[in-house]
């Protein structure tokens, strides 16, 4: 795992939360924080339209957003949705659905251009989905992707995915895969990855908070700023679950076990960071 970047002081030690923090705490005016939404600030559930932010969360993420640069929640989402359940959470950056939509600090939503043309796309998918797929799948149209679930039916993991490859293969769509989902989104190039290297360009620091496979491309961006600029301070956490096995924790500096530990965690950082 490459070494965390803290300027020209490297950790003698292996990396720690306090180390990380003290370091933030330098340059805390220049630091993004980024978050994943399920299962990194919200605990996954069997009926993905039922989440919440675990406790503490939304608590430690307002009293945080003053004291950094920016706070931003990069997700697979739409951006109402996040909206609408972070509890009228003010002066967040929201990127819906890998970035294809966006917010900034309670602004309108912005969708890319490019995606909008796919809309009736998916509209048309979405009905499909429903009515070839057996019950038990789950099938969450999202306006411009179609999520295809199968958390509650695991023994029809591998028909879910086989008739998503197929339809993105017949539509000409992307695949997202992730925890016990298959995601068929248009082909355009927006993904978490791309969000944050052009969020950070010209930030002093950030972290990135996140619990499946799509965010390894997060963690590379700040890896890819980072080695580019000796005084760029990275730091990627992964919010650990069985699903992803250790692809995603081999990724991350930093480890932690639930959302709700996330939430324990936020919350003692704060005496780090000065109001």
């Amino acid at each position: 795992m490459p070494p965390l970047n803290l300027g020209n002081q490297q950790p003698k030690t292996p990396l720690d939360a306090e180390h990380a923090w003290r370091a933030t705490a330098a340059r805390a005016g220049d630091v993004v924080l980024f978050f994943d939404f399920d299962g990194t600030l919200a605990p996954v559930d069997d009926d993905p339209t039922a989440v919440r932010p675990a406790p503490k969360v939304l608590a430690a993420l307002e009293a945080l957003a003053p004291r950094v640069r920016r706070i931003a929640i990069v997700s697979a989402r739409p951006v109402e949705f996040l909206r609408d359940h972070l509890g009228g959470l003010t002066g967040v950056d929201l990127y819906g659905l890998y970035g294809l939509e966006h917010s900034h600090s309670g602004g309108e939503t912005v969708t890319e251009p490019a995606a909008l043309p796919w809309v009736p796309t998916m509209a048309e998918l979405a009905e499909q989905a429903q009515a070839e797929l057996p019950p038990g799948a789950l099938v969450e149209f999202k306006r411009l992707s179609v999520a295809l679930h199968w958390r509650t039916a695991p023994q029809l993991g591998d028909l879910v995915q086989e008739w998503g490859r197929a339809q993105a293969e017949r539509l000409g769509l992307r695949c997202q895969a992730g925890r016990m989902v298959l995601e068929l989104k248009p082909p355009v190039d927006r993904d978490k990855g791309m969000v944050i290297g052009e969020t950070v360009r010209d930030a002093g620091g950030a972290w990135y908070f996140g619990d499946d496979v799509s965010d390894i491309k997060a963690f590379a961006a700040l890896r890819a700023r980072a080695s580019t600029d000796p005084d760029f301070l990275g730091v990627c956490v992964a919010v650990a679950n069985p699903e992803t096995g250790h692809e995603v924790a081999d990724a991350a500096d930093l480890t932690l076990d639930s959302p709700a530990a996330l939430g324990d965690f936020l919350t003692a950082a704060l005496p780090h960071l000065a109001p």
